[in-house]
C-alpha cells in the first residue's frame, strides 16, 4: 500500500485500542467518586479496583493461548474480541444504572447498588484490559516484517494515548447543564451513553478492516467428508452441510476457550511461567515500572482533591469541602489528559527516537524522567508545577505501550538466537526415564537441517519438555503408528523454544494486569497508615527508582546476550 492507505489502515485497524482506552480511562477516573458517594471507605475501594486486574490474571495466559490455536473461520483474534467486547459493553450499561437496577430488588437496597457497582467495575477492567491481548496478537499476524512491526505498535500506542486523552477530559467536563444530561437524567447516565456510543462505533470499525486469513473455513469446506455421505440414507448434500456447521461450531470461540482451558490448561500454564530468559527479564522490568506508572494513574486524581484541593469525598453535596474535592477531581483529569497528550506526541516519535538513540537509551530515559516528575509531585504543593510534570510522565507511558511488544516480536523473529531450547536426553535405566539437560544454542544452517528427524526417543507417549514450557506429541510413522525407542539414549527436539507470541503478549500484559493489583489491593492500607494521599506518590516514585535498575539488564540486541 502507499504510505498514507497503510497509515490510515493503521489508524482503522486500531479504532478498537482507543475505544477501548476511552472507556477504560474514563472508568479509571469516574468510578472512584461513584465508590466513595456510595458509601465504600477508601481502603475497600481500592480492593475494588483490583478484581478485574486479579480475574484477568488468572484467564489472560488461557485466552492468549487459546487465540493462538483457535481455528474459527472468522480468524484465531477476532472471536475472543467480539466476547470481550461484548463484556465491556455491559460493564457500560451497569455502572451508571446501579441504583436503577438494585431498585427493582426490594431486598437489596444500597448493599445491592454497591455490588452491582462492583460487577460493573470488575467487568469494565476485566474485559476491557484483557482484550488489548488478541488485538496486539493481530497486529502481530498482520504486520510481521520487523519495520512493518515496528510502525504498527507505534500507531497502536498512539491510538491507546489518543483514547487515554478522550477518557480523561470527558468526566473533567460538566455535562450536567447540557439537554441531553436533562434527558437521560444526570452527568453519569449522559457520560456512560457517549461511552457507548463511541465504543460500539470502535469495535465495528475494527471488524470492518481487520481480515484475518481463515483457518477452521478452509477445513471445513473440504469435499472429503462426502466420500461418506450416502451411506445411511441421507443425501450427500445434507450431510455435507450438516458437517459444515458442525464443524464451524465446533470452531466458535467459546469452545475453543473451553477445549483449550479443559486440555492445556497445565501446559499453558507451565509455559507461562516457564518463560525464557529474555522475556523473564523484560517482564520484570515491565512489571515495575508499570507499577510505577499505575500507582501514579490510578490515584493521581484522588492525589489532587485530598491533598492538593484539601476536599473531603464523603462530605455532603453542596458543601465547601465537597466542592473543593470536586475541583480537585477535575483538575486531576486534567493532569492525565496532558499526560496522555504528551504520549500522543512521544508514539509518533517512537520510531524516530528508537532510531537515532536505541531501545536502551529511550527506555531508560523515560523512567528516569517519570521518577524525577513524580519526586517533584511528592514534594510540591503548587497545582501548576504538579500538573506540569504530570504532563512529562506521558513519555514512559507511550515507552510502555510501545518498546515491549517490539522486543517481543523481535525475540519471536530470531527465537533461534534469543530462545534457545534445553536439550533433552533420555535414559532408559531400569525402565524408568531420566531426563538430562543442557542448553543448546542453534544456527540458522541447523535449524534449516530439519529438526523433525529427531523426533524420536519418546517411547510413544507425549511429553512435556522439563521446564515444561513446550508439548511434543508423539511422533507418527507413514501407518499412523507411534515410533518406539530402541536404543538406550534418545536426543530430543533441539532448537530453540516454540512459542506462539499470542501467549507471551499476555504475559506482557499479566505484568501490567499485576502492577494494578498490588497498588489497588495495599494503598489503601498505606495511606490510612501514613495519614496522607502524597503516599501514593512516592510510592510511584520508588517504583520509578527500582525500574530505571531492572530495565539495565533488558535484553535490547545481540550484544546484550554477551554481556
Amino acid at each position: 500500500m502507499p504510505g498514507w492507505r497503510s497509515q490510515c489502515r493503521l489508524v482503522l485497524l486500531n479504532s478498537l485500542t482507543c475505544g477501548l482506552e476511552i472507556c477504560v480511562a474514563a472508568g479509571i477516573t469516574y468510578v472512584p467518586p461513584l465508590l466513595l458517594e456510595a458509601g465504600v471507605e477508601e481502603q475497600y475501594m481500592t480492593m475494588v479496583l483490583g478484581i478485574g486486574p486479579v480475574l484477568g490474571l488468572i484467564f489472560i495466559p488461557v485466552i492468549g493461548s487459546a487465540s493462538d490455536h483457535c481455528n474459527s473461520s472468522y480468524g484465531r483474534r477476532r472471536p475472543f474480541i467480539w466476547l470481550l467486547s461484548l463484556g465491556v459493553l455491559l460493564a457500560l450499561l451497569i455502572i451508571p444504572h446501579a441504583d436503577l437496577l438494585a431498585a427493582y430488588f426490594t431486598w437489596g437496597g444500597r448493599t445491592l447498588e454497591v455490588a452491582f457497582l462492583i460487577l460493573g467495575v470488575g467487568l469494565l477492567d476485566f474485559c476491557g484490559q484483557v482484550c488489548f491481548t488478541p488485538l496486539e496478537a493481530l497486529l502481530s499476524d498482520l504486520y510481521r516484517d520487523e519495520e512493518d512491526c515496528n510502525q504498527a505498535f507505534a500507531m497502536f500506542s498512539f491510538m491507546v494515548s489518543l483514547g487515554g486523552c478522550v477518557g480523561y477530559l470527558l468526566p473533567a467536563l460538566d455535562w450536567s447543564r447540557g439537554l441531553l444530561s436533562v434527558y437521560l437524567g444526570g452527568q453519569a447516565e449522559c457520560l456512560f451513553f457517549m461511552l457507548i456510543l463511541i465504543f460500539v462505533i470502535s469495535v465495528l470499525i475494527t471488524m470492518k478492516v481487520s481480515e484475518e486469513p481463515p483457518c477452521a473455513g478452509v477445513a471445513a469446506l473440504e469435499p472429503a467428508p462426502l466420500l461418506e455421505a450416502g451411506r445411511c440414507g441421507i443425501p450427500r448434500s445434507c450431510c455435507y452441510l450438516l458437517k459444515c456447521k458442525l464443524r464451524l461450531l465446533k470452531s466458535g470461540p467459546l469452545l475453543c476457550l473451553l477445549r483449550t482451558f479443559w486440555s492445556m490448561t497445565p501446559a499453558i500454564y507451565r509455559s507461562y511461567c516457564h518463560v525464557p530468559q529474555v522475556m523473564r527479564q523484560l517482564c520484570v522490568a515491565q512489571l515495575c515500572s508499570w507499577m510505577a506508572v499505575m500507582s501514579f494513574m490510578l490515584f493521581y486524581t484522588d492525589f489532587v482533591g485530598e491533598g492538593l484541593y484539601e476536599g473531603v469525598p464523603s462530605a455532603a453535596p453542596g458543601t465547601a469541602s465537597r466542592q473543593r474535592y470536586d475541583d480537585g477531581i477535575r483538575m486531576g483529569s486534567l493532569g492525565l489528559f496532558l499526560q496522555c497528550a504528551t504520549s500522543t506526541v512521544f508514539s509518533l516519535l517512537m520510531s524516530r527516537l528508537v532510531r537515532h538513540f536505541g531501545s536502551r537509551r529511550v527506555y531508560l530515559s523515560s523512567m528516569v524522567s517519570f521518577t524525577i516528575s513524580a519526586l517533584v509531585i511528592c514534594m510540591s504543593k503548587s497545582v501548576v508545577l504538579v500538573t506540569v510534570m504530570s504532563a512529562l510522565t506521558g513519555f514512559a507511558y507511550a515507552t510502555l505501550q510501545t518498546l515491549p511488544y517490539t522486543l517481543t516480536c523481535h525475540y519471536h523473529k530470531e527465537m533461534e538466537v534469543y530462545m534457545p531450547k534445553k536439550k533433552t536426553k533420555n535414559l532408559l535405566k531400569y525402565g524408568i526415564v531420566i531426563k538430562q539437560d543442557s542448553i543448546t544454542h542453534l544456527t540458522p544452517v541447523a535449524e534449516e537441517g530439519g529438526l523433525a528427524h529427531k523426533l524420536g526417543g519418546n517411547n510413544g507417549h507425549a511429553f512435556f519438555s522439563q521446564d515444561g514450557s513446550d508439548y511434543y506429541p508423539p511422533p507418527q510413522s507413514q501407518n499412523g503408528s507411534s515410533h518406539k525407542a530402541t536404543g538406550p539414549e534418545q536426543d530430543e527436539p533441539e532448537g530453540y523454544e516454540k512459542r506462539g507470541v499470542g501467549l507471551d503478549f499476555a504475559i506482557l500484559d499479566s505484568t501490567f494486569l499485576l502492577s494494578q493489583v498490588f497498588p489497588t489491593l495495599f494503598m489503601g492500607m498505606i495511606v490510612q497508615f501514613t495519614k496522607s494521599v502524597t503516599a501514593y506518590m512516592a510510592s510511584s516514585a520508588i517504583f520509578g527508582i527500582i525500574a530505571i535498575y531492572l530495565a539495565n539488564h533488558i535484553i535490547f540486541d545481540q550484544k546484550d546476550l554477551k554481556s
